[in-house]
């Protein structure tokens, strides 16, 4: 068999057959021998403009019009980035039933297909707030006013990524095709066969790998080529590049602690796996100009940000005391996030310190149980809201003196860039993205923007909270501290830059030259000089 069979353009007589052999040892699948015939392709470069590339972004999220978790926040920022550096960038999305409520729809598609013997249609919009187009993906099967959960959850999303293939081979033709987490992840399998089309496929959640194979085999076309035992394991495989969120992730999949049993093809793909931090939109998050805090500071007004604590003291029914020592949590109630950690040891530290503590969020119904009759227990210094706001979210982190972020693990996290964006000194396990964003604070140096540790302990955190609490007395050194946090660039342009040389890396093409841009990469400052 040689590669011109599949479909890839390969010279003809090249022989170069695929082969895989596995063990199957306790349930656990280990790759004992595999390649695939594509060793030493070269994409070929038709037509091609080095800084202009056709790209389609395909999700099951997209902020701000569907949005779950931090794929949306991905989905929603990074094309618009891109679209200002030149490169014509486009969305294709579910047409949820909500979606009517939040954005303009037109009533007539521009296309309709057929796949996995279902009819579907394709309305054109465009993302709101932005100019990036996007397509919506028309189906009976998402007509629900929901994005995840159902009983038909592995078959629709199947189905969207068979229309999302239908849609690049006869309709608009992109040069890449962004896939993100297992909802797309037949994508660079079918695509595989077009040697026009390049893939690259973004890991958020490693946990969640989508259907198996044989059921795969029974709702929807698998190539003869196909191989992996379920979606996430065929996309990593077909996919031309494959990465996730944060540096530090990336590294740590490859091991058995965090690669969900399919570490051993993750460390065979490793050539093609990378990692890159997500940024944060530094204009809608922006304390200089904040309209939902109380009061706005800069870098240089941080004495300001006191009576953003006053305010959420009242708000939130804390003592009134800006001297003390404010914690904020704002986070999903479940294990991921040190949940269980943060529960062996909160009562123990409100007992031992005068520290207040606030708590933002919902999840697991034990751990908003046990949150709230903690919270009982110490009236004035202890506040927990059980639900979603954005806007709150902004004002405790305009306000709280520290941030809470013990996860188990965390592919690349937004709530501490957040944080250090509004001053909030991060208190963090070193794991994840939380070590390619937050660095230990060095007194002695003074270098680092935040409190780490190592070992998913209680005591670990006890004491690195303990650490935190007693560094807020020597106030100098704790607003130098904040002001290096605030400092941090985390903004969409940089991660764009990097996602901008993975693109140009399929084609051979060195990193695109740096070219000035009229994004302040300090927007905190650019904020304070107008003022």
């Amino acid at each position: 068999m040689g590669t011109g069979d599949w479909g890839l353009g390969g010279d003809e007589g090249d022989e170069d057959d695929g082969e895989v052999i596995f063990l199957i040892t306790n349930h656990q699948l280990s790759i004992i021998n595999y390649q695939l015939p594509i060793t030493n392709y070269q994409l070929p470069i038709t037509n091609y403009q080095i800084n202009t590339m056709r790209i389609l972004f395909v999700a099951a999220e997209a902020a701000p019009v569907a949005k779950v978790g931090g794929m949306g926040d991905v989905v929603g920022a990074l094309p618009k980035v891109l679209r200002q550096m030149g490169h014509d960038v486009r969305i294709f999305l579910p047409y949820y039933g909500f979606l009517p409520d939040k954005m303009q729809i037109p009533s007539e598609p521009i296309w309709k297909g057929y796949a996995m013997f279902q009819d579907f249609s394709v309305y054109e919009s465009v993302l709101p707030g932005t100019d990036v187009p996007l397509y919506l993906f028309g189906h009976s099967s998402f007509n629900p006013r929901r994005i995840y959960a159902g009983e038909d959850e592995d078959w629709r999303f199947t189905l969207f990524s068979n229309g999302a293939a239908e849609f690049c081979w006869n309709y608009w033709k992109p040069e890449i095709v962004h896939c993100h987490d297992w909802h797309t992840g037949m994508l660079p399998v079918w695509l595989n066969q077009s040697p026009d089309i390049t893939t690259v496929f973004t890991i958020h959640n490693l946990a969640y790998q989508g259907p198996w194979r044989w059921y795969l085999e029974k709702i929807t076309w698998c190539p003869w080529y196909m191989q992996g035992h379920n979606t996430m394991a065929a996309a990593v495989q077909f996919a031309n590049k494959v990465n996730t969120v944060s540096p530090t992730y990336a590294e740590q999949i490859k091991t058995p602690a965090y690669g969900e049993q399919i570490e051993g093809l993750l460390c065979f793909i490793s050539g093609k796996l990378s990692g890159i931090i997500n940024g944060i939109d530094t204009e809608i998050y922006n304390p200089a100009n904040d309209k939902y805090i109380a009061q706005t500071f800069t870098t240089e007004t941080l004495e300001q940000r006191k009576v953003n604590k006053i305010a959420l003291q009242q708000e939130v029914g804390l003592e009134v005391n800006s001297k003390a020592f404010l914690i904020g949590m704002v986070t999903r109630l479940v294990e991921q996030k040190g949940l269980d950690l943060v529960l062996q040891i909160l009562d123990r530290f409100m007992a031992y310190t005068d520290a207040q503590f606030v708590l933002l969020g919902t999840g697991d119904r034990y751990y908003e149980t046990q949150m709230w009759q903690l919270a009982s227990r110490y009236p004035g210094r202890m506040a927990t809201y059980l639900l979603y706001n954005d806007a709150l979210s902004r004002r405790i982190y305009a306000a709280t003196d520290a941030f809470l972020m013990p996860s188990r693990f965390e592919p690349c996290g937004i709530s501490q860039m957040m944080a250090l964006r509004y001053g909030s000194v991060p208190i963090v396990r070193r794991t994840g993205g939380l070590v390619d964003t937050v660095s230990h604070y060095d007194p002695e140096n003074e270098a680092g923007t935040g409190y780490c540790f190592d070992r998913y302990e209680p005591l670990d955190l006890f004491t690195c909270m303990i650490r935190a609490w007693e560094g807020f007395r020597f106030k100098p050194q704790w607003q130098e501290l904040q002001k290096r946090g605030m400092n941090e660039d985390f903004s969409w342009y940089r991660s764009a830059q990097q996602y901008d040389n993975l693109y140009r890396s399929m084609y051979g093409l060195p990193p695109r030259e740096e070219e000035p841009t009229s994004e302040p990469k300090l927007i905190l400052t650019e904020a304070n000089d107008k003022s």
